[in-house]
């Protein structure tokens, strides 16, 4: 059976916290409470925040999993505390609250459009929507960044390395820059929109501005990119085990994602093949990749469903966020008359926050790719595994020449 990596998460976005449980990772990888802070930081920053950042100062708390500072092969449990929850306590009580009125109780009966609201009431008959969206709601994405926040450690220690920046939000596109930082998130935190392009960031913050002067909201792109990674991850043979396809899936699980793209996209349905697919030619000095190099990474790193050694790259499409301080027209439920949706706090553009989760849920696959090819209960062991397999892609090049 194969070795996998897999979590879980359980929280409500006004509750007491979120709770993730990370299985699978290899004992002995060092790993500490800041290594998550860190990453939940990133997480809450980036310009068209709204007011709640002000309250949450996420910080992970290991419940299980490490001792000493090193993993013990065993689950991983992180906790994470919602500050704003003392303000909900009436609301989201795990006991019944007999005599509370709809107000005390924060029911919303008005369910917001492009918002999971309507459809999770009627899957689960739950008159109140609140129900709904306080698990829904993208606060979630704080355990997901947490797991990934100890999955990165486990990369890193491997020589994987996970960046990101935002391409675009609202009308505004940024350009790609003439030459690459070597630390890409280095460069794009630096930016309070996570942009790589200075003048389109100006464009972006303008833009961001009206769209709250006029009640709305923004959403953009964002591309993640991973480094290092070893030729040979996924595989062609099952539909299942095509990483690009668990990437994809990933990716689109996150709250408000409409579209994935690795490498070229949906471009490359718009060139002929010889303009889309990446050369080859030989590279000894390249372990990584086999010994071979592509001329190009119109691929974004993926070939069949496996890696090529060359940097992964993943676009992501993130839509505008559903609650909007100038609400659309929705239906109370109770009377099935003609009403505006309920306003609940939100942020205008939450793009560059996203990125950040997008580097999350791509590290998490990676990882988990990692340990399916590679294996290994301890650190030292999956290093082991991978620094042979290196040494005899090379080798197998050499032998079939």
């Amino acid at each position: 059976m194969l070795q996998h990596i897999r979590f879980t998460t359980a929280g409500e976005s006004h509750g007491k916290g979120t709770l993730v449980i990370l299985e699978g990772v290899p004992a002995g990888l060092p790993v500490a409470p800041v290594d998550i802070a860190r990453d939940l930081a990133r997480r809450q920053l980036g310009y068209g925040r709204g007011g709640r950042m002000a309250i949450e100062k996420d910080a992970g708390e290991f419940l299980s999993g490490v001792r000493l500072g090193e993993t013990l092969g065993s689950p991983i449990a992180i906790w994470i505390r919602n500050r704003d929850h003392q303000n909900w306590e009436v609301s989201m009580s795990v006991d019944a609250q007999p005599g509370a009125s709809d107000e005390e109780l924060r029911r919303v009966y008005l369910p917001r459009p492009g918002h999971a609201d309507l459809v999770g009431m009627l899957k689960y008959d739950r008159p109140d929507a609140r129900d709904i969206l306080e698990r829904s709601s993208a606060r979630e994405t704080s355990a997901r960044v947490a797991a990934a926040a100890v999955a990165r450690c486990f990369l890193s220690a491997l020589g994987v390395s996970i960046g990101s920046h935002v391409t675009r939000i609202g009308s505004v596109q940024a350009e790609a820059p003439a030459r690459w930082p070597a630390d890409l998130n280095e460069a794009s935190d630096a930016s309070e929109l996570r942009c790589l392009d200075t003048a389109a960031a100006q464009r972006m913050i303008t833009e961001i501005d009206e769209a709250k002067a006029d009640g709305d909201t923004l959403g953009g792109e964002f591309e993640v990119i991973a480094t290092g990674l070893p030729v040979g991850l996924g595989s062609h043979v099952s539909w299942d085990r095509r990483l690009d396809g668990r990437l994809a899936g990933a990716l689109m699980s996150i709250q408000a994602m409409k579209g994935v793209e690795i490498g070229l996209g949906f471009e490359a349905a718009r060139r002929r093949g010889s303009l889309v697919h990446d050369e080859i030619v030989t590279d000894p000095k390249r372990d990584r990749t086999g010994g071979f190099r592509r001329t190009g990474n119109h691929a974004g790193g993926l070939e069949g469903g496996t890696t090529t050694g060359e940097p992964l790259v993943a676009r992501v499409a993130m839509k505008p966020l559903s609650s909007l301080s100038r609400p659309l027209t929705s239906v109370d439920v109770r009377t099935g008359e003609t009403a505006h949706a309920v306003r609940e706090r939100s942020d205008v553009c939450a793009v560059p926050a996203a990125a950040v989760v997008g580097e999350a849920m791509v590290g998490l696959v990676l990882a988990d790719a990692m340990v399916e090819k590679f294996g290994g209960d301890s650190l030292g062991e999956t290093q082991a595994n991978l620094a042979a397999y290196l040494a005899t892609a090379g080798e197998r090049a050499r032998r079939w020449e």
